[in-house]
């Protein structure tokens, strides 16, 4: 039986689609691999988020010819749905497809040429995967109506679409995963049958797993809404809430639906339920039409909000986009405010660390790593224990020592 390497690049919506696609072959009776190594058949799942993200895609024939130069090789995903023919082109390259009926690729291992699928309005659901790692993805959105002016992801991933109530819970039942982070490419925008999100965690009380959420859009953000994470009967609170500027002209031109002041009420909405809450975030920096005012006002909400961690990143021109159109910024420019902002980000999560020293922490154990067992605490603080026997996959409680790597250090507590 051949042996099958499924590479996933990107976000964690392709983690899960691959994690499904892993699932089907082992149920198939392929050995499967979702690590870099030598195989006979590789199942790459691109990323075209960013250019150095297509760019990281296109790469990817290069390094699996290194390693299997006999190997055969299927591209999948987002780069391959907005540029096929620079994949196809390729040698060992057997098969394109798309974003859309990916679960189809299990009856496709022997096709050959480029198969994209036309986008549809209906939720595609995958095959139920088994909980592969400790914490488990669940996807339950696919797609985005947003339309942000620098964002590709709603022409590739097509328009938003939601995942039965019914199919959700019954994958949670069968996977039983001690961590469970719901997530989609706009997870905000969740509604089955006029059931939102909020409803969407009502149907979950049932289940003692630690509920995460992924990626949020500030409009989520209400009371009733936060009511219903403290339903649930374990709820992470951690809020990926994002932010992409400080500045409202930015964010206007960014084609975001609210301001700064309305971003800062919604934080502040979340800590009057969450006060340990951990608020991350993505900010764009070098959009085009950023002025250091500009900025110098992102950094000045930065430390207004106070967040727990931040993913800064570039902008990056996306054809196909409205963005695109404008004059990009010279590269220097771009990198020296990320720099600043990479040193705001390294402030902010200090701050949080040093806040969070007194607190009880529950930690998910999840890898073992040079003598001690990884994992994160409730609120998504990188928490290490010096003890390689604990077990993994099991809650623990901690109290923080010290500043330590990218986390902190703890000691266990009764």
């Amino acid at each position: 039986m051949e042996k099958i390497c499924v590479f996933t690049l990107g976000c964690k919506v392709n983690q899960c689609e691959s994690d499904s696609l892993i699932r089907g072959l082992v149920d198939k009776g392929y050995v499967v691999t979702d690590e870099l190594e030598f195989a006979d058949l590789y199942i790459v799942n691109t990323c075209a988020v960013t250019g150095e993200a297509e760019k990281k895609s296109r790469q990817m024939r290069a390094r699996i010819f290194a390693i299997n130069p006999n190997a055969r090789i299927i591209f999948t995903g987002c780069a391959a749905e907005k540029n096929p023919d620079s994949f196809i082109s390729k040698d060992n390259v057997q098969l394109v497809t798309g974003t859309f009926n990916k679960g189809e690729i299990l009856n496709m291992l022997s096709d050959t040429g480029v198969k994209i699928s036309a986008h549809t309005k209906v939720y595609e659901d995958m095959l139920t995967p088994s909980s592969l790692r400790a914490r488990t993805y669940v996807k339950v959105q696919d797609g985005c109506d947003n339309f942000c002016s620098y964002c590709i992801i709603p022409y590739l991933r097509g328009r938003s679409r939601s995942r039965s109530v019914e199919s959700i819970v019954a994958e949670i039942e069968k996977t039983s995963p001690t961590e469970c982070v719901l997530n989609g490419i706009n997870i905000s925008d969740y509604n089955y049958n006029g059931i939102g999100l909020a409803g969407l965690l009502d149907n979950l009380t049932k289940f003692d797993t630690r509920f995460r959420i992924g990626s949020l859009e500030v409009g989520v953000i209400t009371e009733d809404f936060l009511q219903a994470t403290k339903r649930l009967k374990n709820f992470a609170p951690q809020f990926h809430l994002s932010l992409q500027s400080g500045s409202d002209a930015v964010l206007k031109k960014m084609n975001r639906h609210y301001t700064t002041a309305e971003y800062l009420s919604k934080v502040r909405l979340i800590k009057q339920y969450y006060p340990y809450a951990g608020i991350t975030t993505d900010i764009i920096v070098g959009f085009p039409t950023e002025t250091e005012n500009d900025v110098d006002a992102t950094l000045d909400f930065v430390k207004q909000v106070g967040f727990s961690d931040i993913h800064p990143f570039p902008f990056s021109p996306r054809s196909g986009t409205l963005a695109y159109k404008l004059k990009d910024l010279p590269g220097d420019v771009k990198k020296a405010r990320l720099d600043k902002l990479l040193q705001a980000k390294n402030a902010c999560r200090d701050a949080f660390f040093e806040f969070n020293m007194q607190n009880t922490l529950t930690v998910l154990t999840e890898t073992i790593n040079d003598g001690y067992v990884v994992g994160y605490s409730e609120n998504y603080i990188r928490i290490y224990v010096f003890d390689d026997k604990l077990p993994l996959n099991t809650f623990i409680k901690v109290k923080p020592i010290t500043k330590f790597k990218d986390g902190l250090l703890a000691k266990i507590i009764d």
